[in-house]
């Protein structure tokens, strides 16, 4: 729950208002805050941050919720398997 300057619970419409207004005026798609959620995860861990970090970041107490939000892509799955033909069989390979 968020609250405004005053104390008071924030208003959820309004809330996704004033979101859809970040995300129009940003020109990117609608989604929903806990998507952005997974979004910002997702990305944390592509650029290679740690997934301790990313679950500090995102305010969770376990990091089988964080690991839950994250999805690798294609693109990172390849650089873990180039990382692990390096460690069996050099640099050479």
């Amino acid at each position: 729950m968020f609250a405004t300057e005053t104390g008071r619970p924030v208003d959820p419409r309004r809330d996704w208002a004033e979101w859809k207004t970040i995300l129009r005026e940003a020109g990117v798609r609608e989604v929903r805050v806990h998507d952005m959620r997974h979004t910002a995860g997702t990305l944390l861990v592509a650029q290679g941050v740690h997934i301790r970090a990313v679950q500090e970041i995102l305010g969770h107490s376990d990091v089988r919720t964080t690991q839950g939000y994250t999805h690798i892509g294609s693109e990172v799955a390849r650089d873990a398997a180039r990382r692990m033909d390096s460690a069996l069989w050099g640099d050479d390979a």
